[in-house]
């Protein structure tokens, strides 16, 4: 279904600067993601585990010049933040909260790409690179969607002129997007739950596989290369006047009373009813029959993710 063109608000997403001479070397070591092959103005999706493999957080991480910057859900940044920063010890890094230092939102929709060539001087030519000018960045998310990172001071200008062409909407909406396109966000209720590789992670580019180490790498490595990855990340639909919430069970008959899955994010579909992006066991989206909370609660209607895994 479209939208139309649309602007979000982001501000429900925090974000972390890391600086310093070590910071790339320190967030390789700590990080699912190969930050040391991630080039300036360009971004990358990665995780950060417990030494189990369990995901903490999901992020998007972008580098301008020395300077990283991880964007994930705000309810999760600063204890994310807090648990990195136990690791720095003596190295030279630095790990602030940058999110009131940047104002955040969203563009999409078939008219993206017009309303922002007159506000920038070069839009990124690819998904997942930045352009970068005058105290704001563009990051193009996909073929029209993008996200603008600018200053306070040149935040407001921005949003008028898109808001002159684009219609506004609610924080939910761009939560919908990024359920669309199989981006899953680790929230509170989710935390210590799902393995890299159970999330998809490794089909959007947050996993390495020849890296060095890092917590919970041999986890996911393990999974990658002996095959037992048991539960994976599915996009499916449900008609309820209830909203589905992050950590909820899913139940299907091969396993009875007991869960086959969790439900990892979920938003109102514009169309009617909920759109949700949840892990469950493989076996139990093949057969095509799972429910909402109970194993007689509304039934999951599964729909193709934009990439294979």
């Amino acid at each position: 279904m479209s939208l139309g063109t649309i602007f979000a608000d982001l501000s429900h997403f925090g974000l972390i600067r890391f600086s310093g001479d070590e910071a790339q070397q320190f967030l390789n070591g700590q990080l699912s993601c190969d930050v040391n092959s991630l080039e300036p103005l360009h971004a990358r999706y990665g995780s950060y585990s417990t030494p189990k493999g369990r995901m903490l957080a999901s992020f998007l991480l972008w580098r301008e010049a020395g300077v990283f910057f991880m964007q994930l859900p705000a309810s999760v940044r600063e204890a994310t933040q807090k648990r990195l920063a136990m690791y720095i010890l003596r190295s030279k890094v630095k790990a602030e909260d940058a999110s009131g230092a940047h104002v955040m939102f969203g563009v999409a929709g078939k008219d993206a790409r017009a309303i922002l060539t007159p506000l920038f001087a070069e839009l990124p030519a690819e998904p997942l690179a930045l352009t970068s000018a005058d105290g704001a960045c563009l990051l193009r998310l996909s073929a029209d969607r993008y996200q603008i990172i600018a200053s306070p001071e040149r935040a407001p200008a921005l949003r008028n002129a898109v808001a002159r062409d684009a219609a506004p909407v609610g924080p939910a909406v761009w939560d919908w997007l990024d359920i669309r396109a199989g981006i899953p966000f680790i929230t509170p209720a989710t935390q210590d739950q799902f393995v890299p590789q159970m999330a998809n992670l490794d089909a959007i580019g947050g996993v390495s596989f020849n890296k060095g180490c890092y917590p919970g790498q041999e986890i996911v490595a393990r999974m990658h290369y002996l095959g037992r990855l048991k539960q994976r990340m599915y996009l499916a639909s449900v008609a309820a006047d209830e909203a589905p919430q992050p950590g909820d069970k899913l139940y299907s008959a091969d396993t009875g009373e007991q869960s086959c899955g969790m439900i990892v994010n979920a938003a109102a579909a514009p169309d009617g009813g909920f759109d949700m992006l949840a892990v469950m066991q493989i076996e139990s989206a093949q057969r095509g029959e799972v429910h909402w909370k109970s194993p007689d609660g509304p039934r999951l209607k599964f729909s193709d993710l934009p990439y294979k895994f």
